[in-house]
């Protein structure tokens, strides 16, 4: 066996390790979901005043092969050996990164009982519902911070051949083949529709990573489209940002 080859059978066994260590078990594959503000934020629901102009992170969300999330832990308590860290304990666990999360894992929707901003309430849930049967059960600040690592180091904007303008309508399969060329791996896009229009506009880009802790190789994502999106040939809109008033 060549030593090429050793270096990666090792290195496929490490990975292995890793994932046993961790007390996850079941699942395949990671998606990371960025959200565009601009096309989530003009479709009549109340947004927060500042439009962010750059992809923002939904979450990292564990799936199975055939393209379902895992199930959130509370409906699905076998998914880890390891008791996972208390969302309770969210505020303080994350304090370190709390600005990086604000500026790259904003909610931009208000809460609705206040009426304000509220990131920890968004963080909450995507723990509750994705990172609590990661791979990252009982280190909150570990999913956190790798998530936030794979969104700086896979921005769509370099990959998808196109920017956002007012006028352009960009078909899904163009965008789909441009980031196939450029990042080896076909992404998911995601839908929505202009409310009392049939217009679609772009409003997520989802990367698929290879199972790994922590995940760094893209891997084609099974299904390429979501949302009001129905066929590659949909042309779609990618909207600006509002100008700042």
């Amino acid at each position: 066996m060549k030593m090429r080859d050793l270096l990666g059978l090792a290195a496929a066994v490490l990975a292995t390790v890793s994932l046993l260590v961790s007390g996850v078990c079941g699942f395949d594959f990671y998606k990371l979901s960025l959200a565009w503000p601009p096309s989530a934020c003009n479709t009549g629901r109340e947004c927060i005043p500042y439009i962010p102009g750059m992809f923002t992170v939904h979450g990292l969300w564990p799936q199975y092969a055939n393209d379902t999330a895992v199930p959130p832990y509370e409906k699905n308590p076998k998914c880890t050996t390891v008791t996972p860290t208390s969302p309770d304990q969210i505020p303080a666990v994350l304090q370190p990164i709390e600005e990086k999360l604000k500026e790259n894992w904003p909610s931009f929707y208000p809460d609705k009982t206040t009426g304000a901003r509220n990131d920890p309430a968004f963080w909450r849930h995507e723990w509750e519902s994705h990172g609590m049967c990661s791979d990252y059960p009982d280190d909150t600040l570990g999913y956190f911070t790798e998530t936030l690592n794979l969104a700086q180091n896979n921005n769509p904007l370099k990959v998808m051949g196109i920017q956002p303008d007012d006028k352009t309508l960009h078909e899904v399969k163009t965008i789909s083949e441009a980031v196939k060329k450029n990042a080896k791996a076909y992404p998911q896009i995601v839908c929505n529709t202009l409310p009392g229009s049939t217009t679609l506009q772009l409003v997520e880009f989802r990367f698929c990573f290879k199972r790994a802790k922590p995940p760094s190789v893209l891997q084609d994502c099974p299904n390429k489209l979501a949302g009001t999106c129905k066929s590659e040939t949909d042309e779609i809109r990618f909207p600006p940002a509002p100008p700042i008033s």
